[in-house]
């Protein structure tokens, strides 16, 4: 039983904000991925410097508001439905996968600071950016495969209900008829 039963139309309006924080999501990392990809294939500066000004700019305004919100809307919507945090495995199982996005992109932020802040330099790029393009593009690629398996748990909702100790089931025992 969820800890708070809501009235239909509430329910429809906090899924319907988790579905779209959630697309809202993985298209904001869509679109981050091939800029970052833009910006280490390159040859252009100039194309360089607006790739990952770009990125900054999608990263601070769209992908850490969308993944916040995800996560909070997601957790709302568990704890208020039949579905529950941990009655499923797949609810628990993108809920995790939901934190470790989340944690993992805001221990990233710094990175996509400090490479929008030699694009918006005027020296230029140095050789030792090599390194921060291969990450932006390796932690935006990753987390579109988390972001798509988040999706996909959704969709096909596997592995069945959490099984509960005996101990937690709260019914009548086999002895109460007797």
């Amino acid at each position: 039983m969820p800890l708070i039963t809501w009235r239909s139309p509430l329910r429809r309006l906090v899924l319907t904000s988790h579905v779209t924080f959630s697309v809202g999501w993985l298209g904001a990392v869509a679109a981050y991925l091939a800029l970052a990809v833009t910006g280490l294939t390159t040859s252009d500066a100039e194309m360089m410097r607006a790739a990952y000004l770009s990125m900054a700019t999608i990263a601070w305004t769209v992908i850490v508001p969308c993944s916040i919100a995800t996560l909070a809307s997601g957790l709302v919507q568990s704890l208020t439905t039949e579905w529950g945090l941990f009655r499923h495995y797949w609810v628990l199982a993108k809920f995790l996968l939901t934190v470790a996005a989340v944690t993992v992109l805001l221990l990233h932020m710094p990175t996509v600071r400090r490479m929008a802040g030699i694009a918006a330099a005027s020296g230029g790029f140095g050789a030792d950016v090599g390194a921060l393009q291969i990450q932006l593009v390796i932690h935006a690629g990753g987390g579109s495969v988390v972001l798509l398996t988040a999706t996909a748990l959704s969709v096909y909702k596997p592995w069945g209900r959490i099984r509960r100790s005996p101990s937690a089931y709260q019914g009548p025992s086999r002895d109460s008829g007797r």
